[in-house]
């Protein structure tokens, strides 16, 4: 079935795992660090300006948010992660739901790692991968690249890609003011999102 992320619309939040649609069909999610550019990148690929909520604020995704591109493939933006000015109740909470979502939902085939690439991979991004390890493709997308020069884009996408061992570990970087590096996200969420 042909689909465009352009039709991506708005479909459901969830705070607790009872919330979740059902457990069906394809998703692509989008975590990272709180500011590191996951809605702004959603918003790229979708060429959406305000499908998902952007803040110089961080911590503003508190939720887990789907959106449909049809009825059966979604992409997913998770809460941010390693921003302080959270309870430790709602830390908690979050990384309860957060592990049962990434390691026992069915319908995920891949989550994107969004990562500013003038701060590389952190400690918690590092977690996160080591958590998932091989049960899932992880996709590194160094975002903000229109931010430092041809060749510090170059060193740190190699730096990225050194770091990761898994065979279905994969890196690129993204510029979502020039929309440099969008076709090589677009073309991993769809092979992700193949249904069959």
């Amino acid at each position: 079935m042909q689909y465009s992320f352009k039709q991506a619309k708005f479909a459901t939040s969830a705070f607790e795992l009872s919330q979740l649609p059902p457990d069906q069909g394809a998703e692509v999610a989008f975590a990272g660090r709180s500011n590191a550019g996951k809605s702004s990148a959603i918003n790229c690929l979708t060429r959406q300006k305000g499908l998902c909520k952007t803040s110089k604020t961080p911590g503003r995704t508190q939720l887990i948010n789907f959106f449909a591109l049809t009825a059966e493939r979604h992409l997913v933006d998770l809460p941010g992660y390693g921003f302080a000015r959270v309870s430790k109740k709602m830390r908690a909470h979050w990384d309860e739901v957060l592990t049962a979502y990434l390691l026992r939902r069915e319908a995920l085939r891949g989550l994107v790692i969004v990562v500013d690439i003038r701060r590389g991979i952190s400690d918690l991004d590092r977690a996160l991968i080591n958590m998932v390890g091989d049960s899932l493709p992880i996709h590194v997308l160094l975002t903000k690249s229109d931010k430092v020069s041809r060749s510090a884009i170059r060193r740190a996408r190699d730096q990225a890609q050194k770091s990761l061992s898994g065979l279905q570990q994969s890196v690129s970087t993204l510029s979502t003011l020039n929309r440099d590096g969008l076709d090589e996200l677009e073309s991993v969420c769809r092979n992700w999102l193949e249904i069959g």
